[in-house]
Order: C-alpha cells, then sequence, then structure tokens
C-alpha cells in the first residue's frame, strides 16, 4: 500500500522534463505535487502509472495504483453505479464485463457509498454537477481496489466548494489507508488537507515537506516568473 519513485527521468523531443525525481507515498499518506505548469507534475503521475515510459528510474507500487484525470472520462450516458462498475472490468473475465452481476454491483454501491453518493447511484452521470462526477471517478478507482491513488489535477475545473469537498475526500481516503499522490494546482487546499507538500521546479524536487514546516515563500517561489 506504497509508491516508490526513483530517480526517474523523462524528455520529450530532446527537452527534459524529468530530473531525477524521488517521491514516496506510504498508506495513509496523503502527498499534495505543486508546480507551475510544464515543471513535469503530470509527467510523474503518468510514468508512475504507466501511461508514459519513462527514460530511466524505477517505481514500485504495493497493492495496485488506479488513477484519477483532470478530465472525469465517465460515460454520462449511464448512471453513476454503472460507471462505477467499470472499475472491476481489468479482473473479471470477458463474459462478465458484458453484464455487471450482483456482485460487482455491490461493491460499486459500497464504493459510492465511501464518497457520499449512494443516493445518486442511479443517476445518469451526465446529469451529476462536476464535483460530484469527479466524486464518481474516485469511486470507480476504489472498485478497482487500487492501494494507490494517483490524482492528476482532480479539481482543476471545479469551482471552490466542489473543490474542497474533493480534495478533503482524498485526504479522508488517505486516512483509511489508502496512499494518494495529488497535483494539485491551489496550494492553500495542499497546506489544508496534505500531509505533505512536495514542489517540483523544471523537473527536480525543490522541496518536500509538511505544511507546517514549509514557508509561504518557498511555495511562491514555484510559481514567480513561470508561465
Amino acid at each position: 500500500m506504497s509508491i516508490s519513485i526513483r530517480g526517474l527521468r523523462k524528455s520529450f523531443a530532446g527537452r527534459q522534463v524529468l530530473a531525477g525525481v524521488d517521491l514516496t507515498v506510504a498508506a495513509g499518506e496523503f502527498v499534495a505535487v505543486l508546480g507551475a505548469n510544464g515543471s513535469g507534475k503530470s509527467t510523474v503521475l503518468r510514468c508512475a502509472v504507466g501511461l508514459q515510459p519513462a527514460d530511466a528510474g524505477s517505481v514500485d507500487v504495493h497493492g495496485g495504483a488506479a488513477m484519477v484525470f483532470q478530465k472525469i472520462h465517465l460515460v454520462n450516458r449511464r448512471t453513476a453505479i454503472d460507471n462505477v462498475c467499470a472499475g472491476a472490468l481489468g479482473r473479471l473475465p470477458f463474459h462478465r464485463s458484458l453484464v455487471f452481476g450482483n456482485d460487482v454491483r455491490t461493491e460499486a454501491m459500497a464504493c459510492l457509498d465511501r464518497v457520499g453518493l449512494a443516493d445518486r447511484a442511479g443517476d445518469r452521470a451526465g446529469r451529476l454537477s462536476g464535483g460530484q462526477q469527479q466524486r464518481v471517478a474516485i469511486a470507480r478507482a476504489l472498485c478497482q481496489r487500487a492501494k494507490v491513488i494517483l490524482a492528476d489535477e482532480p479539481v482543476s475545473a471545479l469551482d471552490p466548494s466542489a473543490a474542497d469537498q474533493v480534495v478533503s475526500l482524498l485526504a479522508l481516503l488517505a486516512a483509511e489507508g489508502l496512499a494518494v499522490l495529488a497535483v494539485l494546482h491551489q496550494p492553500e487546499l495542499a497546506r489544508r488537507y496534505a500531509h505533505r507538500i512536495v514542489g517540483l521546479d523544471q523537473g527536480q524536487v525543490v522541496f518536500d515537506r509538511s505544511p507546517a514546516d514549509l514557508p509561504q515563500r518557498e511555495i511562491d517561489s514555484l510559481y514567480r516568473d513561470k508561465p
């Protein structure tokens, strides 16, 4: 129930994006990653989950990882519970992936209840608010039975209230024993909920500290004179 990233390097078209990133998240931890656009934040997560191959370094995941994206990628015409059931597809034989059985639906309902949306299980995803849709996406990740949650800017498109609800949910899941690593654009939410804040600048970790030990000027320096 942890993830360990060591010496991660990645370049695109000759431009170095990650320059030897070291990062660990243990079970029960919520770690937020901050940085300006182009600092390599999303690339760390995509390499960690295998969506992009790293040029060098290693990623060790204990317990399985699931990704939550900025673009939520729900099937809007399907119900919330059907979208959550899709998290089980990776472990089901093909004939069972066509129609979800009662066992999968029971598990999906439990995942919806865990994110506070059991009462919206029968609603079509397209009729839910943005914050509710992101919570359905988190429930889908839970239905994968992953012990590591990687969230790539999960609240950047949400209003402040919904963003607070989603980030507080990620913190709650960490408190329940998951390892949670989230890229955020909102330093105030990282300060409020994360156990540790990691700062990335030009593909390198420039700080990795608890919010209480992190001066605001160090966070501000990540964004100064940056696009």
